[in-house]
């Protein structure tokens, strides 16, 4: 068995760390979610792909991309809306924040189902939204979105949401990317 001298190892951990610290931050959380299990595809559902072309935006995919636990997406890629294609999309949002209609992340299916699997589906703490009323919108041709799955998320010291094979799509400017939308009110059901 070989000896490995101290200096050695001293010297491959200042490179390690030296290597690290020249990561520039912007792009740590991608790192970070690269080196992590991602559940799912980033391809394209069926029936999609031939509504969108791949596209190349570093920046707009380092914004929809989240840290272990926080959210957001653990993978994802970007794509543009053709000018031709008919895509909607779906929101489940908070009522009690209009400002909310138009947020980031959005469904290429209609919520269906219990309220709690959706929630861990996608998930989305408690804390952020009700999920009490949901819009229904056309995405505008030539729209950049990221499609991706879901990062893990903890909501609380009791209730966490692990990473998701369920896609999301990431729109940074919805109400410029989005139009024709319908908006539903959620209903008491019981089952």
């Amino acid at each position: 068995m070989k000896k490995i001298s101290v200096s050695v190892v001293v010297g491959l951990l200042g490179i390690t760390l030296y290597g690290c610290a020249s990561v520039p931050l912007e792009k740590k959380d991608q790192l970070i979610a690269a080196a992590q299990s991602c559940l799912g595809s980033v391809d394209l559902p069926e029936g999609f792909s031939g509504k969108f072309e791949l596209v190349e935006d570093a920046q707009l995919l380092g914004e929809a991309l989240g840290a272990p636990n926080k959210g957001k997406l653990c993978q994802g890629r970007v794509y543009k809306s053709n000018k031709d294609g008919q895509i909607i999309i779906y929101r489940a949002w908070n009522s009690t924040n209009p400002n909310s209609k138009f947020g980031k992340w959005w469904a290429f299916q209609a919520p269906t189902g219990e309220i709690a699997q959706y929630r861990s589906g996608y998930e989305i703490c408690y804390q952020w939204s009700p999920l009490d009323t949901l819009v229904s919108c056309t995405l505008k041709p030539e729209s950049k979105v990221v499609v991706g799955t879901g990062q893990s998320a903890e909501c609380s010291e009791y209730l966490s949401y692990p990473v998701s094979a369920r896609q999301q799509i990431y729109i940074e400017d919805a109400s410029a990317s989005v139009t024709d939308c319908i908006t539903l009110k959620g209903e008491f059901s019981w089952k």
